[in-house]
């Protein structure tokens, strides 16, 4: 049950991009998160520099700031809280892209739950959603897998599985850190069958953004994308 004397925790969707903020994000959002003070923040450089772009009612240096990050531990999540117990609202921001969605914020919903306080998503760029509604594979069954392990052997025998998964229709979405963005591509097609349909979608939402499906065949004889270092989101069906 809702404590309605808590204030309420706002998930807050952050711009994948910097130059396109009016383009993704509804005025309401902006709105609400121009009226709050305190955020927890997985990254505090770029949450300021979003903040700064929305044009905050507040001078940023008053804003105040609480990480939220890989590095946090569990006994640290109730303190996150404790504004939110006293009746504050308070926003919660990811690095980029919707918080709670292969992120730390999850952690502190599932707190919030307990304790209690009202958890509000509010609508923004979710690169995961986006990627699958262009992909063209299936959007009535498909898994969100994270990260695959970043070791090679480990990362081609998970390939192997998900691509088997795949043939029951279910489409495989999955991420990797931006700079090993070619050695997964590299692994996906050395390791795939060349019928295997892979959706590459890149940098969505921002001036240069590359979603392109083509079978394992057809992307071995096409010229690859440059997806070094840029935020990808990786689908596959067999």
């Amino acid at each position: 049950m809702i404590n309605q004397k808590t204030g309420t925790l706002y998930f807050i969707p952050v711009t994948l991009g910097e130059d396109n903020i009016t383009k993704v994000l509804p005025a309401e959002v902006v709105s609400i998160a121009q009226q709050l003070d305190e955020f927890i923040v997985e990254n505090e450089k770029t949450a300021r520099h979003f903040l700064s772009t929305i044009k905050h009612s507040k001078p940023i240096r008053e804003l105040l700031l609480k990480p939220l990050n890989e590095h946090t531990s569990d006994k640290e999540l109730p303190a996150l809280l404790s504004s939110l117990i006293a009746g504050k609202d308070v926003g919660l921001m990811s690095e980029a892209g919707c918080p709670g969605i292969a992120d730390p914020g999850a952690k502190l919903a599932a707190l919030a739950h307990q304790k209690g306080i009202r958890v509000t998503p509010l609508v923004g760029p979710s690169s995961i959603l986006l990627s699958l509604m262009a992909s063209g594979l299936n959007g009535q069954r498909f898994t969100f897998l994270g990260y695959l392990p970043s070791d090679k052997a480990a990362r081609v025998i998970q390939l192997k599985e998900i691509e088997k998964r795949s043939k029951l229709q279910e489409t495989q979405i999955f991420i990797e850190t931006p700079y090993r963005n070619q050695h997964m591509l590299e692994d996906i097609l050395n390791t795939c069958n060349g019928e295997t349909r892979v959706c590459i979608a890149c940098n969505i939402s921002c001036s240069d953004e590359l979603i392109i499906t083509k079978r394992v065949k057809e992307w071995k004889t096409a010229v690859l994308p440059d997806l070094h270092k840029k935020p990808t989101v990786f689908l596959l069906l067999a």
